[in-house]
């Protein structure tokens, strides 16, 4: 899903061919002439835009929403996210690894930190603080945004920042909570990577509940 709602001179969303980190445009021009059939762009936000959930990724991988054009879409990663928000009643449809599977989201919305595919999925600070300026205005532009659900250490600095918080102040940990200056309150879970469920740091029921705990956070009133 693509947001379409300009903020001043400012895109939500980054273009096509985005110029503002050198590096990934170098690496996303030698990925079109290797795979010219793939997304191979910034790779666009996807579900909600009434979403009172946002759950904020790290990058695109290579073989996954790089290739698809659909955040966690054609990697390992999807499976237990979608999964997840499916148990959740977060997700309808089924999810095929495909952008075209049918699948929707409802109350919840998914978002990168960082738009395009990095090398070796590692962005650099100065990418990460570039991309900012698009994650920032897609956050405020959700009318019903309670709580964001941040995976990863590099998500949960950029969404910290994007929301107006100060590091070090909040610190990762897997299920660690935070409230805030605005009253948003974002919730830690390591990422759902291939390296993370293989190696048992991140199992589906730690996964469950940090969504559990987003869940109630909404139910109780409490963001």
């Amino acid at each position: 899903m693509t947001m379409p709602t300009p903020l001043g001179d400012a895109p939500i969303e980054p273009g096509h061919d985005c110029p503002l980190c050198p590096r990934l445009v170098s690496f996303r021009e030698a990925q079109r002439a290797e795979h010219p059939d793939w997304h191979n762009a910034p790779v666009p936000s996807f579900g909600d835009p009434e979403a009172w959930l946002a759950i904020v990724g790290l990058a695109p991988g290579l073989w996954g929403a790089n290739r698809t054009g659909r955040p966690f879409t054609g990697d390992f990663a999807g499976g237990l996210l979608y999964a997840t928000l499916a148990r959740f009643g977060l997700a309808e449809g089924e999810f095929a690894g495909r952008p075209d599977d049918g699948l929707a989201l409802k109350g919840a919305i998914v978002l990168n930190a960082v738009r395009c595919v990095p090398p070796e999925n590692k962005p650099t600070p100065e990418e990460i603080k570039t991309c900012r300026r698009f994650l920032e205005p897609e956050l405020e532009a959700l009318p019903n945004l309670k709580v964001v659900v941040a995976l990863g250490q590099i998500a949960h600095q950029s969404a910290i920042k994007a929301l107006g918080g100060k590091l070090p102040k909040y610190r990762f940990d897997h299920g660690a909570e935070h409230r805030l200056p605005s009253g948003m309150r974002l919730v830690d879970s390591y990422h759902c990577s291939r390296y993370n469920q293989n190696t048992g740091r991140l199992t589906p029921e730690m996964f469950e509940a940090v969504f559990a705990r987003a869940v109630a956070l909404r139910e109780l009133g409490d963001a």
